[in-house]
């Protein structure tokens, strides 16, 4: 009894401990929480939402220039830009020529920069990014279907469209300095988007059609020189202008940052620099304008030098190449990606092998079966040169390969699992890649690398569009719980930031879970907005949504797959005659296999 008595008196003694532990636990995110991140984001498409009859389309932030609008070469001003003009005194010029190739056209030809016309509202990534951007568009889509906003999406695609017809390809983003230039090549993603899952109004037959040929010629432009890897097979990023990006005027800073670092690394070898002096005379200005860029030409240009040193030629194409790749800047492709034209990179031929699977499908919709032939021939010719130049076998990953040096990368970095993404992977492939993602698993997501290189597109980043790249791909290969897990980890460090300030962000720090980030050189703002991240979190949802119902279903169905690698699809086929039946075969149930995702 005594016993008894000492140990009910020190229950009680540990229950106010033990109240007082348990309050201290952090409680989760409540139902409200996460309602008020959905209206945000549901509202967001009409804050970030831009056209040519809105004032706030036209403005720059990046270019220290009044912006002028342009129209292509030889139209007439639409009624919906003559009543922009008059109310927001926005002077409204045509392009000089038509553009039939990327480069036709270039910022130097133009006195002014400017924002190039589209026809239709579109949604910016956000601050000072107020433009439509190439690859940020697909995850920005994603999100519109997914928030009932296909009338947006697919005017966006059809911006897509016009920038093919009038501007020679899809741009980085619509603007006149751009037109040297694309980005990832995500078209045929966004036109299956719509064509596929549409919930509004239905694309037709016809709309795939027209969608189609001017996704052949968006294609066009990476099976063509420059864009063309030596003689790989595979494609690199390229732009065709010259000198520093006219956009980093807002940046000024940038590129003698750049020429800061490298002069205080001298063990790290480029041949990035050049003695040069700050103030050149003529003669002087007119070697530049060869080895290194025109001062006279660009004001960035002209800022651009540091006790006696310039950047050279060499390093401005590639600086202006991994703008195009969209990953701007990291230490990937050398420092500060000085290098990024001399490779073949795995996300760029991962994305042509799905653009060129996505368009034999297109072809097989469209009853055209000599063309799915030969898309499906392409497709398995770049996966054989992927499996040749990308594929380390010996280390289980996917590397970038630098054909002009004949040698791959060791860099590991997240576009590793894009091949998952695309389909490209084998089986053994996908199995060894998910071995390395501890490399690149933080507590807050998925980081680009698992180098801290200063610059923002590597350690300790995460970023909106890889992640779900990676989720997405590790999901359609069964490995579904590490997908989870990292959709479950960056959706938290999404909406732990967000509940703190009221913001979505561009990218997050994913080692310390904040929004709050330190970059050391390059860009150094967290841009509030954010368009691709929007979409993410919403199909990350979705996502996690989904794996919830498919465990619950598996609690109440003991024989229940929650995890099924391969759907099966029970059709009806008929079955060879049988001489015993007068009237008719018999049919048989037979089953197609569909590997997911397809």
């Amino acid at each position: 009894m005594k016993r008894f008595l000492r140990r009910h008196l020190l229950l009680l003694l540990l229950l106010p401990f033990s109240a007082v532990t348990a309050s201290a636990q952090p409680a989760g995110p409540s139902a409200q929480d996460k309602a008020k991140i959905l209206s945000y984001i549901h509202n967001s498409w009409n804050t970030l939402s831009r056209s040519m009859f809105s004032c706030k389309s036209v403005v720059d932030p990046k270019v220290t220039t009044v912006s002028v609008l342009y129209l292509p070469a030889g139209m007439g001003v639409p009624a919906s830009v003559a009543t922009m003009q008059q109310q927001c005194k926005v002077e409204v010029q045509n392009l000089p020529r038509k553009i039939s190739h990327m480069g036709d056209v270039s910022a130097s030809d133009l006195k002014d920069e400017g924002l190039l016309y589209l026809p239709n509202p579109y949604v910016v990534p956000g601050g000072r990014f107020n433009e439509m951007y190439g690859w940020d568009s697909y995850f920005i889509i994603l999100g519109l279907v997914a928030d009932g906003r296909t009338d947006l999406a697919r005017g966006m695609v059809e911006n897509f469209f016009f920038e093919i017809e009038n501007y020679g390809s899809i741009l980085n983003a619509n603007r006149t300095y751009q037109l040297t230039r694309s980005q990832p090549p995500f078209l045929t993603s966004m036109i299956r988007e719509l064509y596929e899952h549409p919930s509004g109004h239905p694309v037709t037959r016809a709309w795939l059609a027209r969608a189609y040929d001017y996704a052949k010629r968006d294609y066009n432009v990476w099976i063509t020189p420059p864009h063309l890897a030596g003689d790989t097979g595979l494609a690199r990023y390229f732009d065709v202008g010259a000198g520093p990006v006219p956009e980093m005027a807002d940046d000024s800073t940038y590129y003698s940052d750049v020429i800061r670092w490298l002069l205080s690394h001298p063990s790290v070898h480029t041949d990035y620099l050049i003695d040069a002096p700050d103030d050149p005379t003529p003669s002087e200005a007119a070697t530049l304008a060869q080895t290194s860029c025109d001062i006279a030409a660009s004001k960035v240009c002209a800022a651009a030098h540091l006790d006696g040193h310039r950047l050279t030629a060499a390093f401005y194409r590639g600086d202006r190449a991994m703008r195009e790749s969209g990953f701007d800047p990291s230490f990937r492709f050398g420092p500060f990606s000085g290098s990024t034209d001399h490779y073949a990179p795995v996300c760029l031929n991962s994305l042509l092998y799905k653009y060129e699977r996505d368009m034999a499908h297109f072809a097989t919709l469209l009853h055209r079966s000599e063309e799915a032939a030969e898309w499906t021939r392409r497709a398995e010719a770049r996966k054989t040169a992927v499996n040749k130049y990308l594929w380390n076998a010996k280390a289980g990953m996917f590397y970038d390969y630098d054909f002009v040096n004949d040698r791959p990368s060791t860099y590991n970095y997240i576009t590793a699992f894009y091949p998952l993404w695309a389909g490209l992977a084998t089986p053994a492939q996908a199995a060894a890649l998910r071995l390395h993602l501890p490399l690149m698993e933080r507590a807050g997501g998925i980081a680009m690398s698992d180098l801290d290189s200063g610059t923002q597109w590597d350690l300790p980043y995460g970023w909106a569009p890889t992640t779900w790249l990676t989720v997405k791909g590790l999901s359609q290969y069964g490995f579904t719980s590490d997908a989870e897990r990292i959709a479950s980890k960056f959706s938290a460090t999404i909406l732990d930031n967000f509940l703190h300030d009221r913001t979505i962000r561009e990218k997050y720090n994913v080692v310390s879970g904040s929004a709050n980030v330190a970059v050391a050189t390059g860009y150094k703002s967290n841009v509030v907005g954010f368009g691709w991240t929007n979409g993410v979190y919403l199909q990350m949802k979705n996502l996690l949504a989904t794996a919830a119902k498919k465990r619950a279903a598996a609690a109440a169905y003991r024989d229940y797959d929650p995890d099924p690698v391969l759907n099966r699809l029970q059709i009806s086929a008929p079955a060879a005659k049988s001489p015993s039946r007068k009237h008719g075969s018999a049919r048989q149930p037979a089953a197609i296999l569909l590997k997911s995702g397809d």
